[in-house]
């Protein structure tokens, strides 16, 4: 779409779905850095990249020892690296370009989320949320576990208890817990089930400040925004909390370090909760006052301006968006399927949502074209007008216009290999070695399925026969209603179709004529013969 004529009033947030995605059955996604390649985990252990350009599968990590449903995927900052954890209690560590193995690591306990450090380009430590225990810090060559505290202690000093894994009757002394890194990785944040948000030095496994969290509850998700200047909360009180960070987002340990060292007069649990206070401050609160509805997913959009989250209700698609201020801009409505991950482009206004059923929506905006926002003389006309030119208005004046002169130097060298940095980014320090695309890796056709296709494209006659998913997909199902559930009458475990898009009807009309005109000819012969 052309930038300088779209209407800069339009709200820049996704407002339609505009293609989906499909192959086996999705359960969680992750964008890159630069939102070129999307991965996305599947129920059956394996990993796609799909290319976000063009929406085709670039590359395909199939682990052998794993069979278990996906939780979590994660890039390293570059793109060289991502991180799948699985429901089999493993955590693997790809290297994307080679699609090798590097590392596999087993746990005692089923990670729901895990996030490789972000201030290395080849991080080897992984921040990993278990199902039922604590935080904790793998190292994923060495295979230690660090685990993180969750509370601070009676002392106050901040250290974490020798063991906390469970309870003395054998279950879970607290409920699954959130936690991420900030910006550079140099602190953990982590919301317990108390309503805390404890800021942790993991090196030295301290709890360095507490945050208290209106109303207590058990805080579910927690995410910073990609420039490092807030952090969400999304908590079991049906409420979005918004909190600006305080602390510098480069070196925010030394920060920290100063922030304590002004508060020597206080002790114990008191001079946390003070240290806290000059890290993190609320600054706004989201939440449906008339419905009620539990949040899933909830994140930033890539610039910071827009906060989204997917309602948790089951069988409804819907995805609320509000600024920074705390408006509601935006309810996008989707199919009846309940949304299980979401994920907004880090440069685009583009959403991405996974269903219960494994498909992946993009949303995106509907642009309109509005010429006299930028123009005011600029006149729209409905039809088109006969215009008549005055008989000198295109007669070329030499004495008056005169054509002006290049001042560029066409004796000096043009670089086109060298990258701008890009200003959309907060850390627009580009890498030469960032990954942004993959080669097409094609995956050839089983010989079931290459049958099945060149049946149905032979019905379309000679013409008709590309091979496309259009045209597949009207061969063995004639005119199929795509508006209904995009995954009706497919089997979401086949490979065949990597996404599909809708016929126009002009398309399906040629369709249809090419299978009406065999029979048309028939017909004179038939009477002949009689």
């Amino acid at each position: 779409m052309n930038a300088p004529i779209i209407d800069p009033l339009q709200g820049d947030f996704p407002e339609v779905i505009e293609e989906y995605l499909e192959n086996g059955i999705m359960k969680c996604i992750a964008f890159n850095r630069r939102g070129t390649l999307l991965a996305a985990g599947c129920f059956d252990g394996n990993c796609l990249i799909w290319d976000f350009e063009t929406r085709g599968i670039a590359k395909e990590f199939k682990d052998e020892e794993c069979v278990a449903s996906i939780t979590s995927v994660c890039w390293s900052k570059y793109g060289h690296r991502i991180l799948v954890s699985a429901a089999d209690k493993s955590l693997t560590l790809w290297d994307v370009v080679k699609g090798e193995k590097i590392t596999r690591t087993t746990l005692q306990q089923t990670p729901l989320q895990a996030r490789l450090h972000p201030g290395s380009s080849t991080p080897s430590i992984c921040l990993v949320c278990p199902l039922s225990s604590a935080p904790m810090i793998v190292d994923l060559d060495t295979g230690n576990v660090t685990v993180l505290p969750v509370s601070p202690t009676e002392g106050g000093n901040g250290l974490a208890p020798a063991s906390r894994n469970k309870s003395s009757d054998g279950s879970a002394p607290f409920s699954p817990t959130a936690a991420c890194f900030n910006k550079y990785g140099d602190l953990v944040y982590v919301g317990n089930s108390k309503g805390e948000i404890l800021i942790i030095d993991h090196k030295n496994v301290q709890v360095r400040g507490i945050v208290l969290v209106p109303g207590s509850a058990v805080i579910k998700n927690i995410v910073f925004s990609r420039n490092g200047q807030y952090l969400l909360t999304n908590s079991n009180d049906r409420s979005i909390r918004i909190y600006e960070n305080l602390l510098p987002i480069k070196n925010a340990l030394t920060g920290l370090d100063e922030a304590t060292n002004d508060l020597n007069e206080l002790e114990g649990v008191e001079k946390l909760k003070a240290v806290g206070a000059q890290c993190l401050a609320l600054f706004r609160e989201f939440q449906d006052s008339v419905t009620r509805v539990h949040w899933k997913a909830p994140c930033f959009s890539g610039d910071g301006e827009w906060v989204v989250g997917g309602s948790a209700n089951k069988g409804e698609h819907k995805i609320y968006i509000w600024d920074r201020a705390g408006h509601l801009v935006k309810i996008l409505e989707g199919p009846k399927e309940a949304i299980i991950d979401l994920a907004w482009h880090p440069v685009h206004p583009i959403v991405v949502s996974v269903s219960l059923a494994g498909v992946v929506y993009i949303w995106a905006k509907d642009y309109t074209e509005n010429w006299s926002a930028f123009a005011p003389d600029f006149k729209e006309l409905e039809e088109n007008e006969e215009y008549v030119e005055r008989e000198d208005e295109f007669d070329l004046n030499p004495e008056i216009e005169k054509v002006k002169e290049s001042d560029a130097n066409e004796d000096e060298d043009i670089d086109i290999v060298g990258v701008e940095n890009d200003s959309t980014f907060s850390d627009s320090d580009m890498s030469q070695g960032e990954i942004c695309f993959l080669p097409a890796d094609p995956i050839p056709d089983a010989p079931e399925q290459q049958d099945k296709c060149v049946g149905s494209t032979s019905k379309l006659g000679e013409s008709n026969q590309s091979g496309s998913p259009i045209s597949e997909e009207a061969g063995q199902n004639g005119q199929v209603n795509h508006e209904s559930s995009p995954f009706e009458g497919e089997d979401t475990g086949t490979t065949c179709m990597k996404r599909k898009r809708k016929p126009s009807e002009k398309v399906l009309e040629l369709q249809a004529e090419k299978v009406k005109k065999p029979s048309q000819k028939t017909k004179p012969s038939g009477k002949h013969q009689n």
